[in-house]
C-alpha cells in the first residue's frame, strides 16, 4: 500500500515530535548537571574576561543586584560593527564559532515588509551591532572555553 503524500508528511512529523520528545526528555533528566555546566562556563568567561571590560574595550552582561544569570547565553558587545566583523573574523581564523546576536525586528525582513518603526532608533541598531555571542551548550569542553578566552585577551583590535 502506498502512503499519500500527506499521511507521510504526518507520519514523518509525528516521528520529529517524538524524537524531539525523546531529546528534551533526556535533558529534563539531566537538568541540573546541564545547568551547572553553562553556569560554570558563563563564571569562567565573565571573570576571565572582566580585565577587557574594567580596560574599556568591551562590556560584559549586566546582572542587577540580587539576581544571577541563568547561563542561557554569554555574549558581550564591542565598540561597534566595525569592531565586531573584524573580531567575528579573527576567531573564526582561530576555529571558533561566535555569531552575533540577533537582528532588530524592524530591519528584519519580515520587519521591513509587515513593520512600522515609531519614533527613532537611538539604541537599538547600536546595540545590536555590538553584540557577539560565545559558544556556549552543555558538551562545551572547559579546555575549549579557556582556548577561546584566551583568543579573546589576544585579540589586539578593540
Amino acid at each position: 500500500e502506498t502512503l499519500s503524500k500527506k499521511k507521510l508528511d504526518n507520519l514523518i512529523e509525528t516521528q520529529n515530535m517524538r524524537g524531539d520528545a525523546n531529546v528534551m526528555y533526556a535533558q529534563i533528566e539531566k537538568l541540573d548537571e546541564i545547568n551547572d555546566k553553562r553556569c560554570a562556563i558563563y563564571q569562567y568567561y565573565y571573570e576571565h574576561l572582566k580585565p577587557l571590560q574594567d580596560k574599556g574595550l568591551i562590556d560584559l552582561p549586566v546582572i542587577p543586584e540580587g539576581c544571577r544569570a541563568n547561563a542561557h547565553m554569554f555574549y558581550l558587545k564591542v565598540k561597534d560593527l566595525d569592531t565586531r566583523t573584524k573580531l567575528l573574523s579573527y576567531m573564526k581564523e582561530k576555529g571558533v564559532l561566535c555569531v552575533f546576536h540577533y537582528i532588530p525586528l524592524h530591519s528584519a525582513p519580515a520587519g521591513l515588509k509587515y513593520g512600522v518603526f515609531s519614533g527613532e532608533d537611538e539604541y537599538t541598531t547600536r546595540e545590536s551591532d555590538r553584540l557577539l555571542r560565545l559558544p556556549m551548550f552543555y558538551n562545551l569542553d572547559m579546555k575549549d572555553v579557556e582556548y577561546i578566552t584566551r583568543c579573546l585577551l589576544d585579540y589586539d583590535q578593540y
